[in-house]
């Protein structure tokens, strides 16, 4: 079996293109004909666009989505425009402020050069380029339509900048709060409350529990800080290579669908990231199969990513992509596999995919929203709770004294 890349068009015109495996290019327009699609074009893919691994140092030099957010709409209006993809790079390549996403926009701007197809010298860049990038260029090149595709790209990047930067914004207030009471917490106990502390030392009476609790680590903060500091940076260190491992990241996406505030907001933007992008994918012309494929790439929850992998070995066999969905309620609401049942039946996917899509962004805007207002009591909550024990510890020696007096 090999993998071929094509374009093709049903009895209304309608284009369809993207990848498919056969046993030849016969065999290949045979299973399209069976579907009711002519073949316009067929190339069969090279060994070296077999997906690229991602290097360490790759992941380390990340660039931003809003770097490349910038990169794609305005490499989108230079193609529309008439530019060459060669001066489009070019352009490109000197206006980014980036260094590292320079410098590879320079090497894919030499391989255009040299006549690599753009989509196998973006492949080359995993890190920076995904599996959704990477196959919606080449849908495009293969259609003629790759300012239309970069469009396509450009809006699915907007929403995903969207949604991010409000799940983001949400938690900073809380992450701010936490880290400066971490921060004052250390400076009480290795400051201010050692000389405090001194003094009932010189007391003949029996300490309780909290302040005994409060002078043990006022004491380990002060004799053992460094070594404390080191192993909660390598904790962070182990957790972030943890979560980087197929186990890591099972376990991250299970303890996410069981946090209950979390769970909501993962639901919600996993099935909106779901709805755009296979959207997107089916209105560029690309087949189910490989769209789905595409999707359980870039998801990044492990479930959702399953679930998909899932609905797309079963749609092979004939079953419908919303029964499937339907056997998964945990992650996916009822309303996703009925708009998509819906769908099925009235041949528009994708029109219901976008509504869905626009749907659950809405509601991620309105849980962010409402977010801040439900986390600022429980903070006040935890910062109370906390002032109140260390001030429990400290007086309660105090009035022991008073009263042996």
């Amino acid at each position: 079996m090999s993998k071929y890349l094509y374009t093709a068009k049903n009895v209304n015109g309608t284009p369809r293109s993207g990848e498919m495996d056969a046993v030849n290019e016969r065999d290949l327009a045979m299973q399209l004909r069976s579907e009711g699609f002519v073949v316009t074009s067929i190339e069969r893919v090279k060994e070296k666009d077999k997906k690229v691994k991602i290097k360490i140092l790759d992941r380390l030099n990340g660039v931003s989505l809003k770097e490349k957010l910038f990169f794609t709409r305005n490499l989108s209006v230079m193609i529309s425009s008439g530019l060459t993809i060669v001066r489009a790079l070019s352009n490109l390549s000197v206006q980014t402020k980036n260094k590292h996403f320079q410098e590879v926009l320079e090497k894919i701007h030499k391989d255009v050069q040299k006549g690599t197809v753009f989509s196998e010298a973006l492949a080359k860049y995993p890190a920076i380029f995904n599996d959704l990038f990477v196959n919606m260029v080449r849908v495009g090149e293969i259609g003629g339509t790759l300012d239309e595709s970069l469009n396509i790209i450009t809006v699915q990047m907007e929403k995903e900048h969207e949604l991010k930067s409000k799940v983001r914004g949400a938690m900073i207030y809380p992450a701010v709060i936490i880290f400066a009471m971490a921060i004052v917490g250390v400076i009480m106990l290795t400051y201010i409350l050692p000389q405090i502390l001194g003094v009932f030392g010189d007391m003949e009476v029996e300490l309780p529990a909290t302040t005994m609790f409060v002078i043990k680590l006022s004491d380990a903060l002060k004799n053992h800080g460094l070594l404390i500091g080191f192993g909660i940076i390598g904790s962070g260190v182990f957790f972030k290579v943890a979560s980087s491992t197929d186990i890591g990241k099972k376990l991250g996406s299970f303890i996410l669908l069981k946090t209950p505030i979390l769970k909501n907001i993962v639901i919600k933007v996993n099935c909106a990231r779901f709805a755009r992008i296979y959207g997107s994918l089916l209105h560029s012309g690309v087949s189910v199969i490989d769209a789905l494929q595409i999707v359980a790439n870039t998801l990044t929850n492990t479930f959702f990513k399953e679930a998909i992998m899932e609905g797309r070995s079963k749609i092979q066999r004939g079953i419908n992509l919303s029964s499937v969905i339907a056997e998964y309620p945990d992650i996916f609401p009822v309303i996703v596999s009925q708009m998509i049942g819906v769908g099925e039946e009235t041949g528009k996917t994708e029109d219901m995919m976008g509504k869905l899509a626009e749907f659950y962004e809405e509601e991620v805007n309105q849980i962010t929203k409402n977010l801040s207002s439900i986390i600022e009591p429980v903070l006040m909550l935890v910062i109370g709770g906390a002032v109140g024990f260390f001030a429990v510890a400290m007086l309660t020696p105090m009035y022991s004294v008073l009263e042996n007096i």
